[in-house]
């Protein structure tokens, strides 16, 4: 009988030192300091509506390839994954390498590569939920 109750107190103790083990995770993680960021791009949006559809896309852009002008439903950030490139929207002419981020208000624009290698973005834009 004894020796059921000592395994039963070892597994108790075992139990609550896992408890408080596991308990102090967040506290360790907050004490190894913040995780380096940077803000890459910051602007101020006027949803359409209380709610927003979010679309994503991934575009690759060939070498030389350009788009015709063209509009896109919503405005949203465009961020540069790999290459380069070139957006004129309101006549201005920007151009964009990896880790870049520009805004499309959603005015008229063309857009391509940039210049050098295939270049890839990501591509999101702010919709009216339909």
């Amino acid at each position: 009988m004894r020796n059921i109750a000592t395994v039963a107190s070892v597994r108790v103790r075992f139990v609550l030192f896992v408890v408080m083990c596991l308990g102090s995770l967040p506290l360790t993680a907050r004490t190894q300091g913040n995780m380096p960021q940077k803000v890459l791009f910051e602007q101020v949006v006027e949803l359409p509506s209380k709610n927003v559809n979010v679309k994503i896309r991934r575009v690759a852009f060939p070498v030389g390839f350009k788009t015709p002008e063209h509009t896109h439903e919503g405005p949203g950030p465009r961020y540069v994954l790999r290459g380069k490139l070139q957006v004129i929207e309101g006549g201005v002419t920007g151009t964009y390498g990896a880790g870049e981020v520009c805004w499309e208000a959603g005015m008229p624009m063309p857009a391509g590569h940039g210049g050098g290698d295939e270049a890839e973005g990501s591509m999101s834009e702010l919709l009216p939920v339909k």
